[in-house]
């Protein structure tokens, strides 16, 4: 299950609800393998919403805990995603990015002094130990869709001239950085999302894309999550697996996995993509919001059968 924001926390604290609880849970009594949770702020001012969870404090590993151990009472494992908004947060606050300037229609962000960017850093470490507190099985890092560490990697967002800025290895330094500082706290299975295609004229290629998963290989990252877009407003030709030749291609070229998403909505489509070898692993999105018991519909479509919850055996047919 890909990470979807579901700005559901009620009392602006970062911490799950009953919502959340029973969200994911039903996934994995629908029998969803992984899911990963939404964006999970780092930091308070680097929410999108009041309304998204957190990981900026210890008071938040308890919740989580209680939501890891409900997803794996049913068979499933579980991820977060840490997440920072950057020049997309929707705060009273003033937002933080690398350079001050304002994604459309949203407020102009301060642009991040070198000691900023060492605390983000840091706060993206700390998050790393939370979660492994929590006993979470992956953490994702949120490098896409325009927030804070897409916002550093994108020439359309990052027009900064220190070793921050300037060129694609500058532009890299932040995540790099926040990689390293995960591994330091976290030796699991570590998987990064990116946006592998900015559908605009002068941001990042895919021939950089495939250099900065190269160098996420090097790090320690296990796989890239390939979305796309968000950096910028612009035009998106969303047809069904739009996004699946950008996993394909960095599969093949930089020799890392890949994860697809993007309009994969049928076991059909999705054993495609893994038996042709054009990624390693499908997160499916808005499908299980629509049927959170989407794995038994695909695997029907495919006539292979899967167990059911001992619950539902009667009616899982």
């Amino acid at each position: 299950m890909s990470p979807m924001c579901m700005y559901s926390v009620t009392a602006k604290d970062g911490k799950p609800n009953n919502w959340h609880y029973t969200h994911y849970t039903s996934r994995a009594v629908g029998q969803t393998g992984l899911i990963i949770t939404e964006a999970s702020a780092v930091t308070p001012e680097g929410r999108i919403s009041y309304q998204d969870m957190g990981i900026w404090s210890d008071e938040h590993i308890p919740g989580l805990q209680h939501l890891v151990q409900l997803v794996h009472e049913q068979g499933a494992h579980i991820g977060i995603q840490l997440a920072h908004a950057g020049r997309k947060a929707m705060l009273d606050e003033a937002p933080l990015a690398p350079s001050a300037i304002a994604f459309e229609g949203m407020k102009t962000p301060e642009a991040l002094s070198k000691e900023s960017i060492t605390k983000l850093v840091q706060a993206f470490q700390q998050a790393a130990r939370r979660a492994r507190a929590a006993g979470m099985d992956v953490i994702e890092i949120h490098a896409a869709h325009g927030y804070l560490i897409n916002e550093f990697l994108s020439p359309l967002s990052n027009t900064r001239t220190d070793e921050y800025g300037g060129n694609a290895d500058n532009r890299y330094r932040f995540l790099g950085e926040v990689i390293d500082a995960v591994r330091k706290e976290w030796d699991g299975p570590l998987f990064c999302r990116i946006s592998a295609n900015e559908y605009t004229e002068g941001g990042t290629d895919m021939a950089t894309f495939i250099h900065y998963a190269q160098r996420m290989k090097e790090q320690g990252v296990d796989l890239i999550d390939c979305s796309s877009g968000g950096v910028v407003p612009a035009t998106i030709n969303a047809y069904p697996g739009y996004q699946v030749p950008a996993a394909d291609a960095i599969r093949k070229e930089a020799g890392i996995a890949t994860g697809a998403v993007g309009l994969i909505t049928t076991g059909t489509q999705a054993e495609e993509i893994l038996s042709n070898g054009r990624a390693d692993l499908v997160f499916i999105a808005r499908a299980l919001l629509r049927d959170p018991y989407w794995p038994r519909t695909a695997a029907a479509e495919l006539a292979v059968p899967i167990a059911p919850p001992e619950q539902y055996l009667r009616g899982w047919k």
